[in-house]
C-alpha cells in the first residue's frame, strides 16, 4: 500500500481542539485511506494516532504553531494523497 507523509506546523488559531478536530475526523472518515497524527516534537517515541477518534487527537493536545505528522496508507498513492491534503487544509489552513 503506498504511504504518504507530511510534516507541517499547525496554524489552526485553536490548534487541534474542539471544532478543528471534529472537523479532522470527519475529513478522514470520508477516505479509504488509514490515516494517523502524530507530534512531530515527540521524535521517534511520538506514538501516531487513529485521525478517525476525536478523543486520540484531543489527548495529542496539538496546539496552534505546534508540528504534527501525517501519515495515510491508502489503496492508491492518490486517495492516500488527497487523504493528507484534506486534513492539512483543516490543520494549516491558508
Amino acid at each position: 500500500m503506498p504511504v504518504v507523509e507530511r510534516r507541517l506546523v499547525v496554524t489552526e488559531e485553536s490548534g487541534l481542539h474542539a471544532r478543528p478536530a471534529a472537523a479532522f475526523v470527519q475529513a478522514a472518515t470520508r477516505t479509504d485511506a488509514q490515516v494517523t497524527v502524530a507530534r512531530a516534537d515527540a521524535g521517534p517515541e511520538a506514538r501516531p494516532v487513529n485521525a478517525r477518534s476525536v478523543l486520540s487527537l484531543l489527548a495529542l493536545s496539538v496546539r496552534c504553531g505546534e508540528e504534527i505528522v501525517l501519515r495515510a496508507d491508502g489503496a492508491d498513492e492518490e486517495t492516500a494523497r488527497q487523504a493528507v491534503d484534506a486534513l492539512a487544509a483543516i490543520a494549516a489552513p491558508a
